[in-house]
């Protein structure tokens, strides 16, 4: 992902990755989704996707550890999908508790490995980057308006 991160063409979908989680950020703390604003937010965001997967792959590893060896290919399969949808929603699940205690200090720790990956995923963008960001989640919130 680090090399990944050097080409231009990565880094510019990692600057607008970084642009989407400051319009988030400032949306979920009610501010004025002004560029001003906007631009004072961290490109970091606790319940990125990015973090997802990494608590996906930790739960992932820990779960399947407990799969006996000597059972068939078959069987390692079939319990591997029939796990996969539970732990993805006991993953989500945290992310949503996390944002519930995010002043927790524990939680706040349990976090930080999701926050350092993101490192990886995310840039600095640039305004145009963020007013792009703003007008998707605009949108958004329209087509809920909408539906609601």
């Amino acid at each position: 992902v680090i090399s990944i991160g050097l080409w231009k063409e990565m880094r510019r979908i990692f600057e607008y990755h970084g642009a989407e989680h400051k319009v988030i950020h400032a949306y979920e703390n009610g501010n004025d989704l002004t560029l001003g604003n906007i631009k004072k937010f961290s490109p970091l965001h606790p319940r990125c996707g990015t973090s997802f997967l990494l608590i996906v792959m930790l739960i992932s590893i820990f779960t399947f550890s407990f799969i006996p060896q000597e059972w068939s290919f078959l069987y390692k399969f079939l319990s591997r999908l029939i796990l996969i949808p539970l732990i993805a929603g006991m993953s989500y699940e945290f992310l949503r508790f996390s944002a519930r205690v995010k002043n927790n200090v524990i939680m706040h720790l349990m976090i930080q490995p999701g926050l350092l990956l993101q490192r990886l995923t995310t840039r600095e963008p640039d305004e145009a980057q963020i007013e792009v960001a703003l007008r998707a989640l605009e949108e958004v919130l329209l087509m809920e308006e909408s539906n609601a």
